[in-house]
């Protein structure tokens, strides 16, 4: 079930489909987002579509469908993986389209279909924006949430992600050394893993202020870019990180047998913002061809 507040998006059931889905596409176009609890790419899809839903200010409302409570929905779509989103509009599916997608493929296949942003209301005060969430605190957050329900594996995933936004490799790595076999395949689980590769590096490295200082006298000390673009990717700056091994790759690519390349493609499997990869990976094609 969602949680969002937001006007624009719903759980949808076999009930109440043909008047929230089917009726309301003859007067707005909607996305259904076929998903399930055990899925971890609808975990990372789900919050690109309600972002896209807000963004878009009622252009299109987002349904939700559970397919393990609703799998006679699922049948009717012929779903056969999650994440899978469907579009209707006129009363009509217009297709369905597997797999977690980027935002901006997200946003070209909107455009495809005839949808466009539509401008806020004149009711729809500008919200400020949610203040960042303390990592220590997130931390603390989750480990009474673990001690609550210590057979909810999920919690300690959870936890094992925010320590490594504290810099808490160890015991995140011991946290997810532990999970049950079906948490250890998923997308957090693995991009967790590669970021404990990224966060091993930086052992006994000197802290960000004394790398800043290092490059600032000598901005062909790659070793001390290495590690900042490295520190700066663990705490979460993944643009910062990306410049760094950028730099590295301008000034020399053959540096210590590549590794201005090699941090950029390890960097790229665990980042989530597609634009940002593609961006990047640009720049590095780019620069190698030269």
């Amino acid at each position: 079930m969602t949680d969002t507040a937001s006007p624009y998006v719903f759980d949808a059931t076999a009930a109440t489909f043909e008047e929230t889905v089917i009726r309301k596409s003859l007067e707005t176009p909607v996305l259904v987002d076929f998903w399930a609890t055990w899925c971890g790419p609808c975990k990372t899809l789900g919050p690109v579509l309600e972002k896209l839903a807000a963004d878009y200010h009622g252009a299109f409302v987002l349904a939700k469908v559970d397919v393990d409570k609703e799998q006679e929905l699922a049948a009717a779509f012929q779903i056969r993986s999650v994440p899978t989103i469907a579009v209707v509009k006129d009363g009509q599916v217009l297709g369905a389209i597997p797999g977690a997608l980027p935002e901006g493929q997200l946003r070209e296949m909107l455009k495809q279909v005839g949808i466009e942003p539509a401008a806020p209301s004149e009711d729809q005060a500008p919200e400020a924006a949610p203040a960042p969430l303390d990592p220590h605190q997130e931390v603390l957050r989750l480990r009474k949430e673990v001690e609550t329900e210590p057979s909810k594996d999920e919690h300690k995933l959870d936890l094992a992600l925010a320590l490594l936004q504290i810099g808490a490799a160890a015991e995140a790595e011991q946290l997810l050394d532990k999970l049950p076999a079906n948490l250890a395949t998923d997308d957090r689980a693995i991009k967790a893993r590669a970021k404990l590769g990224f966060s091993a590096l930086l052992k006994d490295a000197p802290p960000a202020e004394v790398l800043e200082a290092a490059i600032a006298a000598n901005p062909d000390d790659l070793r001390a870019r290495h590690l900042l673009g490295v520190r700066q990717l663990v705490a979460g700056d993944a643009e910062a990180g990306l410049a760094q091994f950028i730099e590295m790759l301008k000034r020399d690519k053959t540096y210590s047998d590549g590794l201005a390349r090699k941090s950029l493609i390890d960097a790229f499997r665990v980042l989530d913002d597609e634009d940002l990869i593609s961006r990047f990976r640009r720049q590095m094609s780019a620069l190698l061809l030269v």
